[in-house]
């Protein structure tokens, strides 16, 4: 003769199996008598891993209509609450990956777009160093202005401009000690 507990057991199993061929049947009220039934414990097993009461609900909101979407192809090993926790742990899992994976993207495009707002600056600040510049040469004397470019921009040293220009080493180097001074004072504004 089983015991008390087995009776109960065999009482639980016959009860979940009716309730599942019932659901899977269309039985709009097995689904209810279930949602009911373990709505609220679902919700409260969510919150052990999500914090956000409305989140939980919606998580154990979407396993119901999955269950009845599914529930002609349901196949399943352990008790109906088992199936159900599990279900929501899965869920809730996902949503954390989820969470977990939009906080990564959030960091990298934020540092993306730190980078690029340097990048803009930077190139804001040296295409105006750089017009202010053009205008500064404009301004020096044709010698000057001859002898500074052929040194910084041209990559010649002293002696090789002199030699080009027919003119002592000594004249370069003050045409570019000349060049360098106004230039300074046209863009002072660009160092402090």
């Amino acid at each position: 003769m089983p015991t008390k507990a087995e009776t109960y057991r065999i009482d639980v199993i016959m009860q979940e199996n009716h309730l599942l061929v019932g659901l899977k049947q269309g039985d709009a009220g097995i689904f209810s008598f279930l949602f009911k039934t373990y709505y609220k414990d679902l919700v409260l097993f969510g919150s052990t891993y999500i914090p956000e009461q409305t989140l939980c609900e919606d998580i154990v909101q979407s396993v119901f209509m999955k269950l009845w979407d599914d529930r002609e192809n349901l196949h399943i090993e352990t008790s109906l609450k088992s199936y159900l926790l599990t279900a929501v742990k899965n869920s809730c899992l996902d949503e954390i990956r989820h969470r977990n994976i939009v906080k990564e993207h959030q960091s990298h495009a934020l540092a993306f777009h730190q980078q690029a707002d340097i990048d803009t600056e930077n190139y804001v600040l040296y295409s105006d160093l750089r017009r202010h510049l053009e205008e500064s040469l404009a301004l020096l004397p044709p010698l000057y202005r001859e002898a500074f470019e052929m040194n910084r921009f041209g990559g010649l040293k002293y002696k090789e401009i002199a030699a080009k220009l027919k003119v002592s080493e000594r004249t370069i180097e003050v045409r570019i000690g000349k060049a360098l001074l106004l230039l300074r004072q046209h863009l002072k504004d660009f160092f402090g």
